[in-house]
């Protein structure tokens, strides 16, 4: 697990992620999720190889109100938040290249 990673709780959301100064990847994630259990070591090798984009990770099973606020439904649900607004959504597992396409897909928009 990179330490590079932010682990949310619902008293830290809104610091971490709306008030990122830079744009967020966010994981919604649980431990029993076969599918975010795939998408865990990717996000690690991520968080080590970019600055640009902060990574972040709050499991829904111990905090539900972002989870709840954002309408998710499924897992892994993965949001590109950029000032304070989502401009990208993925649901499901997801490889690596897709995954840095998506985040550079969101940026841009």
């Amino acid at each position: 697990m990179s330490d590079k990673i932010v682990h949310l709780t619902d008293d830290t959301f809104e610091a971490e992620v709306l008030k990122s100064d830079k744009p967020v990847l966010l994981d919604f994630w649980a431990p029993w999720c076969g599918p975010c259990r795939m998408v865990g070591p990717i996000l690690d090798e991520l968080a080590s190889e970019q600055d640009d984009v902060k990574i972040c990770k709050i499991n829904i099973d111990d905090y539900q109100v972002a989870a709840t606020n954002y309408k998710v439904m499924s897992i892994p649900t993965l949001l590109v938040i950029k000032g304070g607004e989502v401009v990208g959504q993925h649901i499901g597992a997801i490889a690596k290249a897709d995954l840095k396409d998506f985040i550079a897909t969101s940026l841009r928009k």
